[in-house]
């Protein structure tokens, strides 16, 4: 029984049901223009998804095996308030664990871009909780909730790109990034356009190549 914390569009619960064979995963998600996606995305008796607070999860005490927060927990006002939620949830001897992208260490997909951007003096919006996905901090917020057997690790990936026009029209799109743009003029945009082509050059084969890095932790419920 797992149970995936901010499932957004059902992508990780996906992969969770390909990979866990669960015999029952629900996703909860504060958006529902989301969890009205992830039903169609998943069609299995074995799944549900439901509109809920990370902080305040709507399930009874001890209703699964295993919970687990993806890419959610610098999203969170009160990262400790959340641990302390999937504790709760959790059965004892069960497993609590989460992932997110190193954002004070420069480990986020699109921190170079960020960096550019807050070089010209543009305000790139931020999570509520940056630090708490650092390896340091995860193990300080499993530690506090009681968690046992904590485990950490770095999680580093590559992000592949045709060429350079594949990379600027993706990154155009990213949420934290669209906005920021809007503050600059059209000549302020070409400009950036160039400092990122020379900050990521083309390998050989003309593609766009850099890495992205994220903490992982995990901690097993007392009991």
């Amino acid at each position: 029984r797992w149970l995936d914390v901010g499932c957004g569009n059902g992508a990780f619960t996906e992969t969770l049901v390909a990979r866990c064979s669960p015999s029952l995963i629900e996703g909860v998600d504060p958006a529902e223009g989301q969890i009205a996606f992830a039903r169609t995305r998943i069609v299995a008796p074995t799944v549900r998804f439901r509109q809920g607070d990370a902080q305040s999860l709507p399930y009874p005490d001890d209703s699964f095996d295993l919970a687990v927060m993806p890419l959610v927990i610098f999203f969170l006002p009160e990262p400790a308030r959340g641990v302390a939620e999937m504790v709760r949830v959790v059965r004892a001897g069960g497993r609590v664990a989460a992932y997110g992208w190193d954002l004070q260490g420069g480990g986020f997909p699109y921190s170079g871009m960020q960096a550019e951007l807050r070089a010209l003096g543009v305000d790139v919006s931020a999570p509520p909780s940056p630090e708490a996905a650092g390896a340091t901090q995860l193990q300080a917020l499993w530690r506090t909730a009681g968690l046992l057997d904590i485990a950490t690790r770095e999680i580093v990936v590559e992000r592949r790109f045709v060429d350079f026009e594949d990379y600027w029209k993706t990154v155009l799109g990213g949420p934290s990034i669209a906005p920021a743009l809007l503050s600059l003029t059209s000549g302020e945009i070409v400009r950036l356009k160039e400092t990122m082509r020379g900050r990521y050059p083309p390998d050989a084969a003309g593609r766009i190549v850099y890495s992205a890095r994220a903490n992982a932790v995990s901690g097993r419920v007392q009991g």
